[in-house]
């Protein structure tokens, strides 16, 4: 059959897509580009927030009325959350959340014979093993996504993914260099490793994630190795000094702050203080000095007040991030914050979002002029347009050179650039390497 694939959400999803085209496609079945094209649509879904779930369901509307005659399939964190939701939205023909999904053909072929709707959603226990979705490429992208963590066990009051995920579990590192060893196999550079709570990797056995990054370090034609959104409180100083051994890595930080101030983060169950989340910051910036911290900013959280928000933002403004998320809390039943008093009107969330927004934007330009004068080592990755090829530092930053011949492609290529120059969004530069922008 041919399979169609929309994905919400984070790169732990975009990760879980390339596995189930792969377990597919090992099947019999072929991965389509065009909805029109497939027997087969599969929904990988993300409910952090409210609007996520109405994008889902919005999209599932218009995609059965544009394919009356496909069968559309709902997976991901919306579908485990809240199945008896999820089964109940006619357009689904087949529900299974986020556990077991190796078994995807066969859940398939059964509801292929039977054209009766069916919901396969399982539930999570403790025991449950880290589920390995076997992939070796990722079409469209230059970099590799490798999950290697599931899971959470934190319980942060908002927040709905650890009913969606079940409890922390992680890739055991035989299978990180058996995945890495494939990715490099096939041309990629790069590896991005990606995790539900990706700083709790390897808890279970007393591992951490510097034993992931090693080995993928570890692995020949693995250049550059790079991490997904973090929690901040297992970043010791043992742990970043490692990670400071290994020329992979690479030097973007994003770590999940949510509030700068304690108040707020103690209704929020969060782990750490802004002093002691500072203290990490400058721990990293010691160790990293060219490095990129950037985060998740979230404002109008239950009891929040205007003062509560001014010192979130001041903290935030103080460590001085290079990028940062900014969004309206969303209360998610099920969730404890979902049954706090004192709510925050939308008209006030949306106040503060805007003070936060042009916040980060000041905050982005300014690190953005810090690269100015320096020679990186970028990676390129895509043709922006026709006048400029585009790639990313190893701290993340967005690099743009000029095309002069705007039918090369520079994909997959790494090459130092100087910086001249930046704006709102990226830095522009110059490569050494006088063939790069020939």
């Amino acid at each position: 059959m041919n399979c169609y694939f929309l994905t919400f959400g984070c790169k732990v999803n975009t990760c879980e897509t390339a596995g189930m085209q792969s377990v597919l496609q090992k099947a019999g079945h072929t991965i389509v580009r065009e909805p029109t094209q497939a027997d087969v649509i599969l929904f990988n879904s993300c409910t952090v927030t409210a609007s996520g779930d109405s994008r889902l369901r919005t999209a599932m509307r218009k995609m059965r009325q544009t394919c009356p005659h496909a069968l559309l399939i709902l997976t991901g964190c919306y579908a485990q959350a809240y199945p008896e939701e999820a089964a109940a939205l006619p357009e689904a023909d087949l529900v299974i959340g986020t556990k077991n999904r190796s078994r995807l053909p066969e859940l398939l072929d059964e509801l292929y014979r039977s054209h009766t709707r069916q919901n396969a959603v399982e539930s999570y226990t403790v025991s449950d093993p880290f589920e390995i979705l076997p992939c070796d490429t990722m079409p469209d992208n230059t970099r590799a996504f490798l999950k290697i963590q599931d899971g959470c066990n934190c319980f942060c009051s908002y927040c709905i993914i650890p009913y969606a995920r079940g409890r922390c579990r992680s890739m055991p590192l035989g299978e990180i260099r058996h995945s890495a060893t494939a990715f490099a196999e096939n041309g990629y550079r790069e590896i991005v490793l990606c995790g539900i709570n990706l700083g709790f990797y390897g808890m279970e056995w007393g591992g951490t994630l510097a034993d992931a990054v090693e080995a993928c370090a570890a692995v020949p034609g693995i250049e550059r190795i790079r991490l997904g959104s973090l929690e901040p409180e297992r970043l010791t100083e043992p742990e970043l000094k490692r990670l400071a051994a290994l020329p992979q890595f690479c030097p973007q930080f994003h770590l999940s702050l949510q509030s700068g101030c304690d108040r707020t983060l103690n209704r929020m169950n969060r782990r750490y203080t802004a002093a002691e989340y500072e203290a990490i910051c400058a721990n990293i910036r010691t160790l990293f000095p060219h490095c990129a911290i950037t985060t998740d900013f979230m404002v109008g959280f239950p009891g929040e007040t205007d003062e509560d928000f001014a010192d979130s933002l001041a903290f935030a403004e103080r460590i001085g991030f290079a990028a940062m998320h900014v969004f309206r809390y969303s209360p998610r039943p099920g969730t404890r914050a979902a049954e706090f008093p004192d709510k925050i009107s939308s008209q006030t969330k949306t106040r503060r979002m805007e003070l936060a927004q042009s916040a980060a934007k000041s905050m982005k330009a300014a690190f953005l002029r810090t690269q100015i004068g320096q020679t990186l080592p970028v990676l390129f990755e895509r043709e922006r347009d026709d006048n400029f090829h585009v790639g990313h530092a190893p701290n993340g930053t967005v690099i743009r050179i000029s095309a002069k011949n705007p039918k090369k492609s520079l994909r997959n290529q790494i090459f130092y650039v100087r910086i001249e120059k930046s704006d709102a969004d990226c830095c522009y530069g110059t490569p050494i390497a006088a063939d790069a922008n020939s």
